[in-house]
């Protein structure tokens, strides 16, 4: 299918056709997988250690404790947040119709962006962290990412100033939404939290938290997701005003959400009203979004048969509704009761994370890579192999834990039953979640084969 341009995504001969060098968008892909890569082994090391906790636990540098905040922000800033940037520095240029505003910046962002990587596999695994969920990593850093995301702006918006269409297709907002949001979340959860204390503290945190995966993750992956499934379907979004009505509702309810993630907590019932109002809010920007992707692929499904991309898109648009079904349900005060601080929640974040937008992540990827180096995917059955060990295991690890939590909460409700009970309860849900998370990983190193094979084998598989 000829690569095209323009705010209507969809597939047509390409007219004039700018030629785009994506150095910077090869750099940031090529090292958020390797993360992906390495950053799963220490989180099928994570799961183990639920079962057998005795596991490497003589090692200072592979206990619990460094591990899991090393597998958390590995997964988010290493994989999933460098890997949308890549991508969005891919369609920013072709939605405009021009080149990349400065492919030296961009290579200079992206190796910037693996110092700060790097940096944090050093601090976190020698022990230090700032405490806080998502935020834990040490201040040098924190500078570095605001340092890094000023330069990743600067290209963006210099692109998009510099643009041939007038028009501006939903993607572009989406990608300037996530440009403009960061800041405000990312400061407030790793810098003005440094400056409160006890349940303020605790607040901004939270806010922080749940707009990390909001305002960062989900703008760039829908904009992703705007962009991909047009192209992937060679069809036409169905409604550009209803992508309009999903990205501004989507600004106005998500940022005050956090709080539903304190609700029986010491904080005011007039502020966990507020947040359980705006949960139950954020169905509006997800429906909109659902229905236009659904509705741009009428008449289209047939072709999920043989599209890996569209496998990976349109998995992840189902795992969007549910994640925002689930997120305004549990926040209800009575589902909270039972679910809040249980293994429902990590099974909530990861089916966001990685069942959503990390499957857009992975579609865009597939879509690009052959396209960027000129060539063949390497192997369309690894490919699709990719899709379903990624697809069992992600279902074998989200339906594991919302049961197991859920049973959990319930124990932990009921004052007949000693805690350690609980614990000793669980055991059979986390060898599930061990070997779904086997499947997962062996899903990850699938995708990562496929992708580096067809970098490194470009010539004997080229156009």
């Amino acid at each position: 299918m000829p690569e095209t341009s323009g705010p209507a995504v969809q597939a047509a001969p390409a007219q004039g056709a700018i030629a785009h060098t994506d150095t910077t968008a090869k750099w940031f892909l090529v090292s958020a997988i390797s993360y992906f890569f390495i950053v799963g082994i220490i989180a099928l090391t994570i799961a183990a250690k639920f079962c057998w906790p005795e596991l490497l636990g003589t090692v200072p540098y592979l206990s619990y404790g460094r591990l899991r905040p090393l597998h958390v922000n590995g997964m988010l800033f290493g994989w999933l947040l460098a890997a949308d940037i890549g991508l969005s520095l891919y369609i920013v240029p072709r939605l405009c119709g021009v080149k990349l505003w400065s492919e030296k910046l961009g290579v200079a962002t992206a190796l910037l962006w693996n110092v700060i990587i790097l940096g944090a596999v050093v601090a976190l695994m020698g022990g230090y962290n700032q405490g806080f969920e998502y935020a834990e990593l040490p201040l040098p850093l924190d500078v570095l990412v605001v340092i890094a995301w000023v330069m990743y702006a600067i290209n963006v918006f210099g692109t998009i100033a510099t643009r041939k269409y007038p028009q501006m297709y939903v993607s572009l907002w989406y990608i300037m939404g996530t440009v403009l949001w960061t800041p405000f979340v990312y400061i407030t959860g790793n810098f003005a939290v440094e400056f409160t204390t006890g349940t303020n503290q605790a607040n901004l945190n939270w806010m922080y938290v749940h707009n990390a995966v909001g305002l960062i993750f989900t703008p760039v992956g829908l904009a992703i997701a705007y962009y991909f499934i047009p192209r992937s379907s060679n069809t036409p979004l169905f409604s550009h005003r209803l992508s309009m009505i999903g990205f501004w509702s989507l600004a106005f309810v998500y940022v005050w959400t956090g709080a539903h993630h304190m609700i029986h907590g010491p904080i005011s019932q007039w502020l966990q009203t507020i947040a359980i109002s705006f949960s139950l809010l954020l169905l509006i920007p997800v429906w909109a979004v659902v229905y236009n992707f659904f509705a741009t692929m009428k008449g289209q499904w047939y072709q999920l048969r043989d599209n890996v991309s569209l496998k990976f898109l349109m998995s992840g648009t189902v795992f969007y509704l549910l994640t925002c079904f689930q997120g305004p349900m549990h926040s209800l005060r009575s589902v909270n009761a039972i679910v809040s601080k249980t293994d429902w929640i990590p099974g909530h974040a990861h089916m966001a994370l990685l069942g959503c937008f990390s499957f857009f992540a992975v579609a865009g990827t597939y879509y690009i890579v052959p396209r960027m180096w000129n060539t063949k995917l390497y192997s369309d059955a690894l490919a699709n192999w990719s899709f379903w060990l990624i697809m069992i295991g992600g279902l074998g690890f989200f339906v594991t834990l919302w049961l197991g939590g859920f049973w959990q909460g319930w124990q932990w409700n009921n004052p007949a039953i000693p805690f350690i009970d609980t614990v000793v309860a669980l055991k059979p849900v986390w060898l599930v979640r061990f070997f779904s998370g086997t499947l997962i990983f062996s899903g990850i190193v699938a995708f990562a084969y496929n992708v580096m094979a067809t970098v490194v084998g470009r010539r004997e598989y080229a156009q």
